[in-house]
């Protein structure tokens, strides 16, 4: 992914207000992150733990998704999967993050959600750069390029979800 600047991040949301989409908190070290190795940027709000972010490349657009996650007490000894980036995680490792529908759909209340790894790290899960707690990744016959090809599909479907203007349920 190309490093990305505060305001083409702000200009990307899809399922907000201009407003809201000023006032959301961006993730800390912006230019530090390794863009490289990202797919898509991901962050959880450090001021409101109920509230994540995501904002990616989609239809030669890019495309900003704000996301809330119920607070959901799991336990330790259940594995979850991530539904983009097929990462088993161990307890609240991965949450079922909602974003609210663009455009008149999501004005009238209408969500969809999707489980994706709680720190949004996925790119870096895939690539191995990054570890899921008391959870090893297991081996995968399919070479890397094609995980991340599969990660970026299974994204591209949740975002294509959150844009449709139909209410038809998938």
């Amino acid at each position: 992914m190309e490093p990305l600047g505060e305001n083409e991040i702000r200009a990307s949301f899809v399922n907000c207000s201009k407003g809201e989409a000023r006032r959301l908190n961006l993730p800390r070290g912006l230019a530090e992150l390794p863009w490289e190795q990202l797919d898509f940027l991901g962050w959880r709000d450090q001021g409101a733990p109920d509230r994540a972010y995501l904002v990616a490349p989609y239809g030669g657009e890019l495309v900003g998704v704000t996301l809330r996650s119920p607070v959901i007490r799991r336990s330790l000894t259940k594995t979850n999967v991530c539904s983009l980036c097929i990462t088993a995680h161990a307890g609240s490792g991965v949450a079922l993050l909602a974003a609210r529908r663009a455009g008149a759909a999501g004005r009238e209340g209408n969500t969809v959600g999707t489980y994706i790894c709680a720190d949004l790290a996925c790119s870096l899960y895939v690539r191995g750069l990054k570890k899921s707690t008391l959870v090893t990744r297991p081996d995968e016959s399919l070479p890397l390029e094609q995980q991340i090809d599969r990660t970026v599909g299974n994204l591209g479907g949740f975002l294509a979800r959150v844009l449709s203007t139909t209410t038809a349920t998938a």
